[in-house]
């Protein structure tokens, strides 16, 4: 519209000034309405691009909305990308640390594999061994049924021959033997029965000597091979039970940890508990293996740790350098159960009274023995971390002086509980002297009967003779014995001291 009016303005300007010049006056008109109409059109142009600015504006609004909700949805969306990186880089650290366990399972799978294959191995061997002893055993049977069978031929072939012998005599010595006696028949025979007899007699013993060899040897290759089958097969499956299940070996470690304490001579639930549960400062639940009592309420923690699997890798190895690698796992896990148990921090449990150190239980005494023959150090690190390495060898002494504590202990309590005793029988003596000596003063018709009294209860023989010790043994001891005197009916007798010798 300014333009519009602006443009009118000049077109008017211009028009006076024809007017002024002259005979242009009616061509300023003319181009007066030719301005005029154009500028018309002009406003209306104007009116058109003003309507098409507006239209513009409010699709420039339109796309800049669009634009803002399509950043906030690209903001959304990187933000979405953000927690999607970090849930994926999650999902890899998970993926890495299931696949470390998993070639950790797979080592330990193979190790296990290796063993299982050294004892498939030995038990083939063994298996052969018992074909080749079974084998010998036939041999051997073979060889004695045909010794036995060429006894029986000779024998036969003896009494054949001896038969013949006996005829071809017979017939050569017919005719003498009518002009013979019988003492001379008897004394030409005897030569020959006397060898065949001793012969005979020398089969049997053979053939007996042989049947008892062949059950002998029969019975101990039996008993032999039948313990062999037995150990290997108790062998297999009490490895494959500790080896495959860690509460197995657990449970085995704490029945034979119990054991040592019975042969030590402790008794369960008098010296010892088992599984005591305690909780430390930070109220977390905490339970000890065997809870050993001492006397005066103290206590000695002992935890059971069985290192089977490195120790028999160790055992089965076929070389130096598998014995090796199998030792050096066999000590590091003799070291990771000393951290582990020196991380439960038993001897520091509210209501543990303990010496300030643990007792580590190693059942397996071979495995105990190689861990510190090979590592001079094992013992001093333990004990560093409050954590003392034992065996049932080296923990029977420690059990046996734990009893005779508590033997000890009874017997302190008996000599206490034997002591309060006499201290209590001193007392009612004194009571009874001090009642009697109230009789003596009041009962003088009874002076004789309590004279009587008097003299039981005084004197070396005396009842206070043999109780005044108990004054001494005895701190309960509060009284003191009066002196007791005799009543006579006149009442003249002077005071009766009792004897304190």
């Amino acid at each position: 519209m300014l333009l519009a009016g602006g443009l009118g303005i000049a077109v008017l300007a211009g028009l006076l000034s024809a007017v002024l010049q002259g005979g242009r006056m009616r061509q300023l008109l003319l181009q007066l309405q030719d301005s005029r109409l154009q500028a018309n059109s002009h406003e209306h142009q104007l009116a058109r691009a003003s309507a098409e600015v507006e239209r513009l504006e409010w699709e420039l609004d339109e796309a800049r909305e669009q634009v803002q909700h399509q950043q906030r949805q690209g903001q959304q969306y990187l933000q979405q990308h953000h927690a999607s990186e970090k849930q994926l880089e999650a999902l890899r650290e998970r993926y890495r640390a299931v696949y470390g366990q998993l070639e950790q399972t797979r080592s330990q799978l193979q190790q296990e594999q290796q063993a299982c294959q050294a004892m498939q191995d030995r038990q083939q061997q063994m298996a052969t061994e018992h074909a080749e002893l079974k084998t010998s055993l036939q041999a051997r049977e073979e060889h004695f049924q045909q010794q036995l069978q060429q006894l029986d031929d000779s024998r036969q072939l003896l009494a054949k021959e001896f038969e013949n012998l006996a005829n071809r005599i017979f017939e050569e010595k017919g005719k003498a033997f009518t002009q013979t006696s019988q003492a001379g028949i008897d004394s030409l025979l005897k030569p020959f029965r006397e060898q065949i007899d001793g012969f005979q007699r020398r089969v049997n013993e053979v053939h007996d000597a042989a049947l008892q060899g062949n059950a002998s040897l029969s019975t101990e290759i039996r008993k032999v091979l039948e313990a062999g089958l037995q150990m290997s097969t108790d062998a297999n499956n009490l490895v494959s039970a500790l080896k495959g299940d860690s509460q197995q070996r657990g449970a085995w470690g704490e029945a034979q940890l119990q054991r040592t304490l019975e042969l030590g001579g402790l008794i369960a639930g008098d010296h010892y508990e088992v599984q005591r549960s305690f909780r430390d400062a930070e109220g977390r639940l905490k339970q000890t293996d065997f809870l050993i009592r001492l006397p005066d309420g103290k206590h000695l923690v002992i935890d059971s740790k069985v290192t089977l699997n490195a120790y028999q890798q160790l055992v089965a190895a076929q070389d130096a350098e598998q014995g090796q690698q199998a030792l050096s796992a066999h000590l590091q896990a003799v070291r990771r159960h000393i951290d582990d148990l020196a991380g439960k921090d038993y001897s520091n449990l509210p209501g543990v009274h303990s010496p300030g150190f643990v007792l580590m239980f190693m059942p397996v005494e071979p495995a105990f023995i190689e861990a510190l023959r090979h590592d001079r150090t094992l013992f001093e690190y333990g004990v560093r971390k409050n954590v003392v390495l034992v065996s049932h060898t080296t923990l029977i002494p420690v059990l046996r002086t734990v009893s005779s504590l508590w033997m000890l202990e009874r017997s302190q309590q008996e000599a206490r509980e034997i002591s309060d005793r006499a201290g209590d029988i001193y007392n009612q003596v004194c009571l009874v002297a001090e009642r009697l000596m109230r009789l003596g003063n009041t009962l003088g018709t009874v002076s004789n009967h309590y004279n009587s009294v008097v003299t039981s209860l005084s004197g070396q023989q005396g009842l206070h003779g043999k109780v005044e010790r108990f004054a001494q043994l005895s701190a309960r001891v509060n009284k003191n014995m009066p002196g007791l005197e005799p009543r006579h009916l006149d009442f003249e007798t002077g005071r009766l001291q009792l004897d304190e010798s």
